[in-house]
């Protein structure tokens, strides 16, 4: 999965700096290509197909004996075990609630991992994309939490999850950034110059 030109990640940052300059908040974007490899769905996937074979083997041609079915399991157990690892077979063999509470779980060690939750004013955000699940997620500290609802940024992240499914993951992030940005220069204006953490789009390959 081809994941944003280092050209583009410089438009990411380049947009987060601007809106910075009218705002306390701290801005961080985090860009996944997947947030699990989920190997063990392709692994329950593939079981199942295996066990699932005698039946149609049994129904075009009896004829098999034990050790040739079951050789024709394990077969069938390694090749849909490969097949099902590809990245664009995988995503649709995945439950989409399993596919974003994966996404989500990531999000937040993100969050954490990248200090979000230790800037002096308690005002971090986490704009978070996961590709391969189509999954995007705002996480915001205590300090834009108390004077914007969560609720505020569900519409910003519909337009840009509906982005991110057409490929427009680039314009996505530019839309999504003004759009918060012009609420937390009404809400969290800045009060002085400072800029704690990076301004760089964050790549999870």
């Amino acid at each position: 999965m081809k994941l944003l030109t280092e050209s583009e990640q410089r438009q990411v940052a380049a947009a987060i700096e601007r809106i910075e300059r009218d705002t306390d908040a701290e801005l961080v974007t985090v860009l996944a290509a997947r947030a699990d490899d989920y190997t063990y769905i392709s692994l329950l996937w593939a079981g199942l197909v295996a066990l699932l074979l005698p039946g149609p083997v049994n129904l075009v041609g009896g004829w098999l004996s034990a050790g040739h079915l079951l050789l024709a399991q394990w077969a069938t157990f390694i090749l849909c075990s490969l097949l099902f690892r590809l990245p664009a077979i995988t995503t649709r063999l995945v439950p989409r609630a399993v596919r974003h509470w994966r996404a989500s779980n990531l999000a937040r060690r993100q969050f954490i991992e990248l200090n979000l939750h230790r800037t002096e004013a308690e005002s971090g955000m986490l704009i978070f994309v996961s590709e391969a699940e189509r999954y995007v997620e705002i996480l915001v500290d205590r300090g834009i939490s108390s004077r914007l609802d969560d609720s505020t940024w569900q519409a910003i992240v519909e337009t840009f999850t509906t982005q991110v499914k057409r490929g427009e993951t680039l314009q996505g992030f530019l839309t999504c950034i003004e759009a918060c940005g012009a609420l937390l220069k009404e809400h969290l204006p800045a009060t002085h110059e400072r800029n704690e953490l990076p301004d760089r789009l964050v790549i999870l390959s």
